[in-house]
């Protein structure tokens, strides 16, 4: 198979790993274009509520989900999702909203919908793609495969700090049992389950920080000659 010019960065890993935070930091670093996959099944999970559609009924997702544009804008921390021409950037982070993401992205029809779109996005490389089954579905072909891992209380600890600033009123034993819900939903469930791909290297975030991490993963694949120095 022939290389791409510029990699594919394939970074997976359960809620709370740091997935997203490293991931933008990534991509900025290297100068790639960063995509969020967990945000495409947030944005199909809020419309599927706001219409009332059952998020287990895959015909009617399969139908929704041939209704829906997703789209993202801007870079980095500037990065916006929009759904049918509406930012939904905010809306989707919700505790809620996740367990929908959760449910919908069981269904066929929904990951088939997705999968094709994240394909297209990301298949000229140079970017930096992060979800749960990036390097085993997605692009099992990803020059860089990463799993990020962290302890269960650290996780829902980075989870709560999240939501908390949001303005959400949630408890930290709340977040713990909905990351707990969340963990079992995506490992068992029959399609495209979280797990780590046999070539991916695991990397634990649960004392390291994000700058940390970043720099783990950019001397583990070498891949200084693709940092931006303009940044």
């Amino acid at each position: 198979m022939r290389r791409r010019a510029r990699p594919i960065v394939a970074i997976d890993g359960p809620a709370g790993s740091g997935k997203t935070t490293t991931a933008k930091m990534l991509a900025k670093r290297l100068g790639f274009l960063y995509i969020d996959t967990g945000a495409m099944y947030r944005a199909v999970g809020l419309a599927a509520k706001r219409l009332g559609v059952d998020p287990h009924d895959d015909d009617r997702l399969a139908e929704l989900c041939a209704e829906l544009t997703i789209e993202f804008r801007g870079a980095g921390n500037e990065q916006r999702i929009y759904l049918n021409g509406e930012d939904v950037s905010g809306e989707i982070r919700t505790a809620e909203i996740g367990m929908w993401a959760s449910w919908v992205s069981a269904m066929p029809s929904v990951r088939r919908a997705l999968v094709a779109m994240q394909r297209e996005m990301g298949k000229g490389g140079g970017v930096v793609m992060e979800g749960r089954d990036i390097g085993t579905n997605v692009f099992p072909d990803a020059e860089v495969k990463v799993f990020l891992v962290a302890d269960e209380a650290e996780r829902a600890r980075r989870r709560y700090n999240e939501l908390r600033a949001r303005g959400e009123d949630v408890s930290f034993e709340q977040v713990l049992a909905d990351q707990r819900k969340r963990d079992e939903q995506d490992s068992t469930r029959e399609l495209n389950p979280l797990i780590k791909a046999d070539d991916a290297v695991e990397l634990d975030t649960t004392d390291l920080s994000p700058h940390e991490v970043v720099e783990r993963i950019v001397d583990m694949f070498e891949l200084h000659r693709f940092i931006d120095e303009r940044d």
